[in-house]
């Protein structure tokens, strides 16, 4: 079944939700590209790309290397800085410092979320695992619980990518509860 059949399946009718999306390590990256083609391209959301992975400019490419409209696209980059890489300003995206500085994640979705214009938006957050080699399982845990709560308030279609991995089984259990759905990808 296709990104986008399970996405409707799942969640028709559902204007605003978070959803906990799971993925094995083979389809990760096409997966995040359907995921987003599906927002963008046949939902016509525009929203926050939140890449704790790539850097922005890399994100970019692929994005558009799917003919997927990134000018739908608020990109928030937590790489680039950290691997000293060229952070030139630009209207599309926020780059922040590294993955473990919660707050200036926060903030800056937050910025971005309120930077679209309209009701009708999403955030992709990318991904729990990065955030797990940063952070402590419990700080994770409550971050999510945390960005789950901003997601509702923000009104926004909320998806948190996660790799499916046995050692991340007892996590992802606990953050199912903060999320309306999962979905096993």
């Amino acid at each position: 079944m296709v990104v986008g059949d399970i996405i409707e399946k799942s969640l028709r009718g559902i204007n605003e939700y978070v959803a906990l999306a799971t993925v094995d390590a083979e389809h990760y990256q096409q997966t995040n590209i359907d995921l987003i083609y599906y927002l963008t391209e046949t939902d016509n959301t525009p929203g926050v790309y939140v890449t704790l992975n790539k850097p922005f400019t890399t994100m970019e490419s692929i994005f558009k290397r799917a003919n997927i409209n990134t000018d739908m696209i608020i990109f928030i980059d937590a790489v680039t800085r950290t691997t000293g890489g060229n952070v030139e300003k630009t209207s599309k995206c926020l780059f922040i410092g590294s993955p473990e500085n919660l707050s200036d994640i926060s903030l800056s979705m937050d910025q971005a979320v309120r930077a679209i214009p309209g009701d009708k938006k999403f955030l992709f957050f990318d991904s729990l695992n990065t955030l797990l080699i940063y952070n402590k399982a419990a700080t994770v845990a409550k971050f999510i619980h945390f960005l789950s709560g901003k997601m509702r308030i923000w009104r926004v279609k909320g998806i948190i990518i996660s790799l499916e991995k046995e050692s991340d089984k007892e996590l992802l259990s606990e953050l199912s509860q903060f999320c309306d759905v999962r979905l096993d990808l």
